[in-house]
């Protein structure tokens, strides 16, 4: 997987499960705590390759939130979701965090990647 050739700390990756292909174009915010972080847009392979900032793992309750919504209408289709906000614990700051998000207009799936 490459999501390994980023040096960022935190990466996800978006498959859009309707057309079994990468979701492009996806706005992401990263927060830590209720704090801002960093945005970004998914790429051509429905990765998130470069933040906005610089992210400094931290022991802590981070927050990605994927602006699903926005994506759907611009594929011209209602979306169920308007926001997915996908909470998880970083206690390891040695370790990389990849969050996948497996899309669909009605239902989604995430789990902890490598």
């Amino acid at each position: 997987e490459d999501a390994h050739m980023s040096n960022d700390p935190i990466t996800t990756h978006i498959l859009d499960l309707v057309t079994g292909r990468p979701a492009i174009g996806v706005s992401i915010k990263l927060f830590e705590a209720e704090q801002y972080l960093a945005s970004g847009v998914t790429d051509v392979d429905g990765r998130l390759a470069n933040w906005s900032g610089s992210i400094e793992l931290k022991s802590s309750i981070y927050k990605l939130v994927f602006a699903v919504g926005d994506y759907f209408r611009d594929q011209g289709h209602e979306s169920f979701y308007e926001d997915i906000v996908i909470a998880f614990r970083a206690s390891d700051l040695e370790d990389h965090y990849h969050v996948p998000l497996l899309l669909s207009r009605y239902g989604y799936s995430t789990y902890r990647g490598s």
